[in-house]
This record gives structure tokens, C-alpha cells and sequence, in this order.
């Protein structure tokens, strides 16, 4: 009897022990970290709607209640379900969290994924780790900079695998993909002033600056992209000067001596090479390319994408406001206005690539990735540097209309039943679904969704970025997320999902997102990096590399790498606020951007006034005379900026440069 008594206490005993896991780790409340992500990188397979079993249907794969739309909620349309006419609830912005219900279908998470996030992820990250991190950061950025200064310079880009240089390809001028790009001006020496002035290299920062004014000229016979090169160049330029010429030096010692403003005077050069692409347009949206030299070409094509038209305002208008002179805001308002106006009636969407000359749209794909990206982003950015609240009512509007056709999934990020949220490819006029892909340059949203407040939508949607990460050690560039499988295989080294991380833990301080960029380190070093450099991944699965490192691997992968870690950072700790244009480039957010003397210029030429009469837009010289009259110094108008926001970060927004 006594073996039978043991038995039974020890059957007991492990009874007891089982209900005390499951009351901790199952069911019961939390007792470890306030952010749980059950990591488990297997993806399930999403079947179509004629599938035996998907996200859409009940637990156990039992249909759904009745009426429910069958297959996963991404294939289905945003009304489904819904009224008539009833329109998505804006998201409510804040500090949320996306918890089991999102990580565990998303990644795969079914038991073991908490298990991985309490052994790994929950942990604090040790401040020795972090700055063996930020270290290698630096270290890679070094790397391909003094390879690119070696083998390549003065040429525009490094091959990193033959370690020699790379320019425009005289050969083929069709080689957009090259000759877009390379302007035979040493880009990639230009895109990283700033990324060496944010690590603290002084000696290098003056070294380059002057390399660049004693070497670089745009007195080319270079046709080039004229997004590209504004982004770029025309960009980096402008952050350098602002550097130099900052009198709180937050970085160091990084002023020149005797410098007398040529970095803004080779942004200016640059810019004037760049306004031909605005003249003998029906509509006012730019030619895509001109020719540095000799100005549109003769042959040059009549369409252009949307994000390449549209998002030129940051710099253009930084440039103005520096010179004083309205010309390069106003043209590039000018075409962000065009573009809106030819939205959808119906959907509020744009698409991605338009008629200069028409105003048609001859691509009606709506979504976040290329041909559309950074027009949203600039939208909201143009809004934080100059104030203008036409400016933060289109992105409003977007953003709005964003919501309500390409988000797809269950409402809720962190509760409900059906698929975790996800932003698709649609038709601007219907909002109809038109593929299942998304590209790598999407994972710039939740960046941008963290600057409007919108925390836990940007937790949510990052986390299906890493996961693809996760899976691959890279971003394919385009991922089919119905198949589950890359559908164009390569990647090129960009930073969209470094800089959603980086910007992800300013707003939250978890810890997770260092152990994201601690990944990514990882993978670049493990597949990317070659003899002289880090090469372009040309296969995420097979990790084969091409010859090419790209500037933007300089200006901002390692850029946002090296901030994530380096929490000390000026950047952080100066007290000035700063800002980051869609290349990377650094401004300060402040009093002198949101000065225009010019505002009641800023309307159509031909158009009227409230009362009928004709608006006159002044010349150049014209401004500059206003420019210099008192009125540039005097404090805005404060009533101007009390418009209802978004969020507590619009509102913070403002406060960076006390206009409420």
C-alpha cells in the first residue's frame, strides 16, 4: 500500500507542478516583461479563400461565424463586413503594445515563441553589449567608407568585391538603374558628411567637406534622376552646412576654417541644374531627369512616379529659406499640390506613376512602397520643418485615406479575432486588392507612423518586417505574403527597417528593438560584408552578392545602426531636435525653417484671392528684397499653428520650436 500512496503523490505533485506553469505562462496574469513577443519565426502558409483552412476561420480551423468572409482578411476587401459607406475609425494613437494574440499568429508563436522571448528578448540589454554594438556600427560604416576613400574616390560608388570605383554608365544611357543614380560627382563621399559629423569624426567631417568643395562640381554631362539627386546631394549638402555653420557645435568642432557658406552655394548650383525639370509642364510636376549641363532631354520621358515628383519639398524648401529666395519651395509646392489635386474623387488615393503632361494616371497602384513612399513621408516632415498647416491637412487626409483601403486585418493590433494588420497594394479609384506583394521599402511606415503617435499600429507592423528578416537575414525586395515566399530576390542594403527600429525604441525604450538591430548587425556582417566593403545581396536565400555598394548603406543603414546603440549620442542629448529627410540626412527642427516671409506668394500663378483679384508670385530678386527688409526676423503669427493635431507628438512637434 505504501508504493501505491507514493505513486499517487508523486501523479499529484506533478498535477500541482503543471497547474502552476499554466497559471504563469499560460493563462494567468503576467509576471515578466510588460512587452511580450513570442518569437518563433515559422510562418504559416496563408491559404486562398478556397483553402481548407486560414486565419479567417475559427479555432481548430472550424469556419468562422456565419457571413464571415472566407480565407485570410488581407485577401479580402476593407468593406467586408462592414456598412455600406462606413468608413475605418481613425486609429487611435499611443503608447500600445501588441501582445501573444499578434506576435503568435504573425511569427508563427505556438508555445515555444514565449519561451524564446523570455530567454532572449525580454532581458535588459547589458550597456557592454550595447556598446560592443554601437562599436561594430561604427566599424562597418569605417569599413566601407575608407574602402570607398581608397579604391573609388572620386568616383561615385564602391564595388566592394573588385574594390575599384563605379560611375555612370556611358555606355548605355538606357541603364537607369546605374545612370539615375551617378552623376559623376563622388556621391558616395557627399551622402556621408553627415553620418561622420554624428559619429564625432571632426578631423574626417573637415577633411571631406573640403575634399568636396576642392573636387566636386555639377557642371556635368550627366543625365540624372531628379529625385535622386536631391536626396542625395542636394540634401546632404544642406544638413553639412547647417553643421558647420550650427553655433552650438553639438558633434565637436566640426566648423571649417574659413568657410564661407560653399557647401549652400553648391546645393544652390545644384538646385538651378535641377529647375529646368519643372519648366513646359501642363500640370507642374517635374520631368523625372535632366541633364546637368545642357537640362531636360530632348527625348526624356513624360512619366513620373509619384514619390519622385512629390517629394522634393523638404529640400527644396530648406534651400529657400536659407537663401531667401521662394523659387525652389514654391515649384516644388507647386508640384506636391498637382499631385494631390489629381487624388481619387472616391478614395482620397493617389497612384504611382502620372502624365506630366495629362495628369493621367498610367499606374494606378496605391500602396506604401516604391513610387509612393516618401510622398507621404514628406507630406508629414514638411509639416514638422516649416509649419505650413496645408502641409499636416494633406497628411492628415492620406494618412486617413491609407487607413481606411490599404490597411487590412482586424482592427485592433493586439486584439480580436482574424489577421494581424498589414498594408496592401490596391487600385486608387477602387480600392480593390491588385497583388500580394509588398516591398522592402514599406518597412519605412512604422517609422513614420511613430511620429504621428500612432505607436502600436508601427509595433505591429515592424514586427512583419523583422519576421521576413528573421527568415532570411535580409529584406527580399519584394515578399509575397499569400505564398509566403520573395517574389524579386535581392537586397540592396537598405535601411527602411533599421530605421523603423531605431526610431521604434526612441518611442518605447524597449529593449527588443536593440536585440532587432543587434540581428541585423549580425546578418550584414555575416552575408553582406566582402574584401573591400559590404556587397548587395543578389539572393536572400542563397546569399550570393553583386558588385555594388550603394551611398545610401553609408548615409543611413549605418547611421540608424550606430544611433540605435549610441543612447550618449548628441543627437539624443543636445537638446536640439532634429529631424531625418527620407535619405537620412540630419536637420534641426527650429525657429528659422518656419519663416516665410513668402507664405501669401505660395499660390498659382493666374490663380485669384478670396475677393478676385489676380495673385501676383513674385520674382526671385523680388523676395529677396522682401527677405531683407525687418519683417524676416519677426516671430510667426502663433495663432497659425493652433490647429487641431493628431497626436501628443504633433503636438510635441510644435513645442521643439515653442510655437504653442
Amino acid at each position: 500500500m505504501q508504493w501505491r500512496a507514493l505513486v499517487l503523490g508523486l501523479v499529484l505533485l506533478r498535477l500541482g507542478l503543471h497547474g502552476v506553469l499554466w497559471f504563469v505562462f499560460g493563462l494567468g496574469p503576467s509576471m515578466g516583461f510588460y512587452q511580450r513577443f513570442p518569437l518563433s519565426f515559422g510562418f504559416q502558409r496563408l491559404r486562398g479563400p478556397d483553402g481548407p483552412a486560414s486565419p479567417a476561420s475559427g479555432p481548430s480551423g472550424r469556419p468562422g461565424p456565419r457571413g464571415a468572409p472566407s480565407g485570410p482578411s488581407w485577401l479580402q476587401s476593407p468593406g467586408s463586413g462592414v456598412a455600406a459607406g462606413q468608413r475605418r475609425a481613425p486609429r487611435r494613437p499611443g503608447p500600445g503594445v501588441c501582445g501573444p494574440a499578434h506576435w503568435g499568429y504573425v511569427l508563427g508563436g505556438r508555445g515555444r515563441g514565449r519561451d524564446e522571448y523570455e530567454k532572449r528578448y525580454s532581458r535588459a540589454f547589458p550597456p557592454q553589449l550595447r556598446a560592443q554594438m554601437r562599436d561594430l556600427a561604427r566599424g562597418m560604416f569605417v569599413f566601407g567608407y575608407d574602402n570607398y576613400m581608397a579604391h573609388a574616390f572620386p568616383q561615385d560608388e564602391l564595388n566592394p568585391i573588385h574594390c575599384r570605383g563605379r560611375g555612370p554608365d556611358r555606355g548605355d544611357p538606357s541603364n537607369l538603374n546605374i545612370n539615375d543614380v551617378l552623376g559623376n560627382y563622388s556621391l558616395t563621399l557627399v551622402d556621408a558628411l553627415d553620418t561622420l559629423a554624428i559619429m564625432g569624426n571632426s578631423s574626417e567631417f573637415q577633411k571631406a567637406v573640403k575634399l568636396v568643395i576642392d573636387t566636386v562640381s555639377f557642371d556635368k554631362d550627366s543625365t540624372v534622376q531628379v529625385f535622386e539627386a536631391t536626396i542625395r546631394v542636394l540634401g546632404s549638402l544642406l544638413s553639412a552646412h547647417r553643421i558647420i555653420t550650427d553655433s552650438k557645435q553639438p558633434f565637436g568642432d566640426m566648423t571649417i576654417k574659413d568657410y564661407d557658406n560653399e557647401l549652400l552655394h553648391m546645393a544652390h548650383d545644384l538646385a538651378v541644374r535641377l529647375l529646368p525639370a519643372f519648366e513646359n509642364t501642363k500640370t507642374g510636376i517635374p520631368y523625372p531627369r535632366v541633364n546637368l549641363k545642357t537640362g531636360v532631354p530632348p527625348d526624356s520621358n513624360n512619366e513620373t512616379c509619384t514619390a519622385g515628383a512629390g517629394s522634393l519639398l523638404v529640400e527644396f524648401g530648406i534651400l529657400s529659406r536659407l537663401l531667401g529666395d521662394s523659387t525652389f519651395e514654391w515649384v516644388a509646392r507647386r508640384a506636391v499640390k498637382a499631385l494631390w489635386n489629381l487624388r481619387s474623387n472616391d478614395t482620397g488615393l493617389l497612384g504611382n506613376v502620372v502624365n506630366i503632361q495629362t495628369g493621367h494616371w498610367v499606374g494606378k497602384q496605391s500602396g506604401l512602397g516604391a513610387g509612393l513612399d516618401s510622398f507621404y513621408e514628406y507630406l508629414l516632415k514638411s509639416y514638422i520643418l516649416f509649419g505650413e498647416k496645408e502641409d499636416l491637412e494633406m497628411f492628415n487626409a492620406a494618412y486617413q485615406s491609407i487607413q481606411n483601403y490599404l490597411r487590412r486585418g482586424r482592427e485592433a493590433c493586439n486584439e480580436g479575432e482574424g489577421d494581424p494588420p498589414l498594408y496592401v497594394n490596391v487600385n486608387m479609384f477602387s480600392g480593390q486588392l491588385m497583388n500580394t506583394w509588398i516591398d522592402s521599402l514599406q518597412a519605412f511606415f512604422p517609422g513614420l507612423q511613430v511620429l504621428i503617435g500612432d505607436v502600436e499600429d508601427a509595433i505591429c507592423l515592424h514586427a512583419f518586417y523583422y519576421a521576413i528578416w528573421k527568415r532570411y537575414g535580409a529584406l527580399p525586395e519584394r515578399y509575397n505574403w499569400q505564398l509566403q515566399a520573395p517574389d524579386v530576390l535581392f537586397y540592396p542594403l537598405r535601411p527602411e527597417l533599421v530605421e523603423s527600429t531605431y526610431l521604434l525604441y526612441q518611442a518605447t525604450k524597449n529593449p527588443f528593438y536593440l536585440h532587432v538591430g543587434m540581428d541585423i548587425l549580425q546578418s550584414l556582417e555575416k552575408y553582406t560584408k566582402v574584401k573591400c566593403g559590404y556587397a548587395t545581396l543578389h539572393h536572400v536565400i542563397d546569399k550570393s552578392t553583386e558588385d555594388r555598394m550603394e551611398s545610401f548603406f553609408l548615409s543611413e543603414t549605418c547611421k540608424y545602426l550606430y544611433l540605435l546603440f549610441d543612447e550618449e549620442n548628441p543627437v539624443h542629448k543636445s537638446g536640439t531636435k532634429y529631424m531625418f529627410t527620407t535619405e537620412g540626412h540630419i536637420v534641426s527642427v527650429d525657429r528659422h525653417l518656419r519663416e516665410s516671409p513668402w507664405k501669401e506668394f505660395f499660390s498659382e500663378e493666374g490663380a485669384q484671392d478670396q475677393e478676385g483679384k489676380s495673385v501676383h508670385r513674385p520674382k526671385s530678386h523680388e523676395l529677396r528684397v522682401i527677405n531683407s527688409s525687418s519683417n524676416c526676423n519677426r516671430v510667426p503669427d502663433e495663432r497659425r499653428y493652433s490647429l487641431p493635431l493628431k497626436s501628443i507628438y504633433m503636438r510635441q512637434i510644435d513645442q521643439m520650436v515653442g510655437l504653442i
